[in-house]
């Protein structure tokens, strides 16, 4: 069995199996055997659930998981690694492995309540952003980003980490921050500092039941965020249907309908008010 704690016989294993650590994969073993079981313990996954793990690796979250009695679907991308997953693992009748990228393979998967994943950082936020516009909901997410990925996650009206991502986040979950993660658990040692952060789903507004226009009106009126919401709502409205309105009359009546003043920015919006603004477009019959 691989000594998931150890970097000297990590680099050893790597070395006798002809592995190597790909940077374009955003490869990193979560070396630390605490946080380990602290992610899995917030994950808080009842035995016989199924549970989606993104970048499993060698497979320690993998066989802690496995450990607790749930139906693993690990995506892995890197060959050398899938491999050796399994070879530990594919005996286990709870145990799936997906092959390839993650972003092009998990459409096609059956759904979990649960997911777990050390996200690579150049696909964290377009990944979970995917999942929530495409109505792949989970009740539980448990991930570890990058920290500026999970201040963004959590981020608060106002802020200046608040951004169209923050909204699709909140559109969908109660967002957590769980324990900042040295860069020297890992190997190798990443350039920065990572966050776990739990989603949980939430009770009151889902993705599901957004309006179809709820997610490109809230990445237009981010797109100049120096821009006041009235001009940035007529650039949306350009190019559509608004019958003998001009976008930027439009854009007024329509915030004038939910009360919501034109001279603010993006940033200055709470994820209701989106929410609202795309409901009354809706009811307009422009989307």
């Amino acid at each position: 069995m691989i000594n998931y704690n150890s970097v000297t016989e990590l680099k050893a294993f790597l070395k006798e199996n002809n592995l190597g650590m790909r940077k374009k994969f955003g490869q990193n073993f979560l070396i630390n055997p605490h946080i380990r079981h602290a992610l899995i313990n917030a994950l808080d996954a009842p035995a016989g659930e199924a549970v989606w793990e993104i970048g499993p690796g060698l497979g320690a979250m993998t066989d802690l998981l496995l450990e607790k009695g749930l139906h693993v679907r690990a995506f892995e991308i890197d060959k050398g690694f899938v491999s050796i997953l399994n070879n530990i693992f594919s005996q286990n009748k709870n145990f799936t492995l997906v092959e390839g990228d993650v972003l092009s393979t998990w459409q096609r998967q059956p759904s979990a309540r649960y997911l777990l994943g050390n996200l690579p950082y150049n696909i964290g936020a377009t990944l979970l952003a995917g999942f929530i516009e495409q109505g792949r909901l989970f009740k539980r997410m448990v991930v570890t980003v990058q920290l500026e990925v999970a201040r963004r996650m959590a981020a608060s009206p106002g802020s200046a980490d608040y951004s169209s991502f923050s909204v699709v986040c909140a559109s969908a979950y109660k967002i957590k921050p769980l324990m900042v993660i040295k860069s020297a658990a890992f190997y190798p040692r990443p350039n920065v500092d990572s966050q776990a952060v739990l989603l949980e789903l939430g009770d009151e507004v889902s993705a599901s039941a957004a309006p179809a226009c709820f997610y490109p009106l809230v990445r237009q009126l981010f797109s100049s965020r120096r821009k006041m919401i009235k001009n940035n709502l007529a650039a949306f409205f350009a190019g559509r249907n608004t019958g003998q309105q001009t976008p930027a009359e439009t854009a007024a009546l329509a915030l004038d309908k939910c009360g919501i003043d034109g001279n603010k920015r993006a940033e200055d919006l709470a994820p209701a008010d989106f929410y609202s603004l795309a409901k009354t477009i809706e009811g307009m019959g422009i989307l």
